[in-house]
């Protein structure tokens, strides 16, 4: 159990964390319309994500023995890519780019943002698809802990993002916003090299 919270915590702070197409939306939605009115947008993977996470877990259910191994393999090499994405990030000033047209209005426009970035569809295929099903394959409770604990640390860190540019550019400063970044690298990296190694030495499920 525990290690289903800590993995979800984890890969759901770094991916509220990490710049990408949601947290420009979103600092974009703040600019014009203020937090407030921001703030249910960000319950929108809790919207977009049912139909990737029902593909991929059926996709993972399907495999077997080797297969499954493989894709453990692949989703931490696809975590350290991610990591080593962030890193490079966090070296970088911090930019934001977007038209007033890019603003989603509502809720089902947030989700429809989410559910067009491939970041989810990665996400959900290759790590939290395959890591949700061995932990429910060892015990249910463990599986809902590990995805219940990802959507909650995502919900509130994409929250904690919108009302903190709400609240003032000085809260949020580039070192602040880099510093989150380069500790959401570190996670990633983490989880990757721990997917790696487990699919290596064939750790059950």
């Amino acid at each position: 159990m525990l290690e289903a919270l800590l993995f979800g915590m984890g890969y759901g702070f770094a991916a509220a964390a990490q710049p990408g197409p949601m947290q420009a939306f979103l600092l974009t939605r703040v600019s014009q319309h203020g937090w407030r009115r921001t703030l249910p947008a960000s319950f929108a993977p809790l919207v977009s994500d049912a139909p990737i996470a029902t593909l991929a877990i059926l996709a993972s259910a399907a495999l077997i023995g080797g297969a499954a191994r493989g894709l453990r393999g692949a989703g931490g090499i696809l975590l350290l890519w991610f990591a080593w994405r962030a890193w490079n990030a966090s070296r970088r000033p911090l930019a934001v780019e977007a038209s007033a047209s890019a603003a989603p209005r509502t809720l089902l426009e947030a989700a429809v943002v989410n559910l067009l970035n491939p970041n989810p569809w990665l996400g959900w295929f290759l790590i939290l698809g395959p890591a949700a099903l061995r932990m429910w394959r060892h015990s249910p409770a463990a599986g809902i802990a590990l995805v219940g604990s990802f959507y909650a640390v995502l919900v509130a860190g994409l929250a904690g993002f919108i009302a903190i540019v709400g609240a003032g550019s000085s809260l949020l400063s580039p070192e602040r916003r880099q510093k989150l970044i380069v500790v959401s690298a570190l996670l990633l990296a983490a989880i990757g090299v721990w997917q790696i190694v487990a699919a290596a030495v064939g750790t059950p499920a």
